[in-house]
């Protein structure tokens, strides 16, 4: 992205308003901590004077500069060919299916084979746009829907849709227990201080909600809908564990082996064989931030954790028809 210079004048609606709230709405690409850096590194002009604080008073008829500067890539970060499951793509947004086991930035034991090398192979011009566009992330071990935003514009659209709660998130999830309804966890989260790791409820945590409804019960788990309304790190994974219904297969946060009394041997290696958290992403609805056209996608769970649903449900028939026989 070359370098580009941007000029505006003043209007009057804005005349004694700080620098840089003005320059946000004058510039609405980009973002108003972005702008006020540039003011600081003296990349703004008013009036051909760069020296300038992002609290001085501007007023109308000035003419204000901006030059804008590309946004530094990571260059640590190498383009990777890299399959990805693209479920929709425009000129503004990439909406991506993760597989499970796929990390989505690289970080200390996983440098390569990340989301993000992968998207800067699919699409050169990410490399312009702050961690390849990505504006949030899923846990290696789950699955599912996922959006990458293609210019500083959207970019700025998302993250702001992302702060303000109204990108719409649900996932399906299996828990070990049968919840007799739905409910919601309002508890805060923050680093688990034992273990550096974990996340968990702590009363001086980040606010954290998560709601959660019921799809389907088995006879010794439930196959859960989730909607979040915030985004902490392990979310789902930490308010299920702390209501004492964790997430099948995640080791992590106590979702240790639970079988049905009785259970048939391939019911056993079924669950043995699920070696992650059942959680998959598969819901995203969000505000095109170009169109503003309200849009949804809707990807199915997994191979492998359907399989374990097709196992649960096979193994509650086969239960109800031998209580039916006796």
């Amino acid at each position: 992205m070359p370098e580009e210079l941007l000029t505006s004048v003043i209007p009057d609606e804005l005349s004694g308003q700080r620098l840089d709230a003005a320059l946000a709405k004058l510039f609405p690409d980009y973002s108003r901590s972005r702008l006020t850096q540039w003011v600081k590194e003296g990349l703004v002009e008013l009036d051909n004077d760069a020296v300038l604080r992002p609290r001085d008073k501007i007023y109308s008829g000035q003419v204000v500069s901006v030059k804008v500067q590309p946004i530094e890539s990571d260059s640590e970060v190498l383009p990777e060919q890299i399959p990805l499951d693209v479920v929709f793509e425009d000129d503004d947004i990439l909406v991506i299916n993760k597989p499970v086991g796929m990390v989505v930035h690289p970080a200390a034991g996983n440098w390569s084979g990340t989301l993000q090398n992968g998207l800067l192979f699919y699409c050169d011009e990410l490399k312009n746009i702050p961690r390849a566009g990505i504006v949030h992330r899923l846990d290696k071990d789950t699955s599912g829907l996922l959006v990458v935003a293609k210019n500083l514009k959207s970019h700025k659209s998302l993250t702001e849709q992302l702060q303000a709660r109204t990108v719409h998130r649900e996932y399906q999830a299996i828990v070990n227990g049968v919840l007799t309804a739905g409910g919601t966890v309002d508890q805060p989260i923050a680093r688990d201080v034992r273990e550096r790791k974990r996340m968990a409820v702590r009363e001086e945590g980040k606010e954290a909600v998560t709601h959660y409804r019921v799809i389907e019960k088995f006879r010794r788990h439930t196959h859960i809908r989730v909607f979040l309304e915030t985004g902490r790190t392990h979310q789902i994974r930490v308010h299920m564990s702390y209501i004492r219904y964790p997430l099948l297969g995640d080791v992590l946060y106590g979702g240790k082996v639970m079988l049905p009394k009785g259970a048939s041997d391939e019911l056993i290696e079924t669950i043995r064989d699920f070696k992650r958290q059942a959680l998959h992403a598969a819901k995203l609805g969000l505000i095109h931030p170009k169109s503003g056209e309200e849009m949804q996608w809707q990807v199915p769970v997994p191979d492998d954790m359907q399989k374990v649903l097709d196992a649960l449900a096979t193994d509650l028939v086969e239960h109800e028809q031998r209580q039916n026989i006796e």
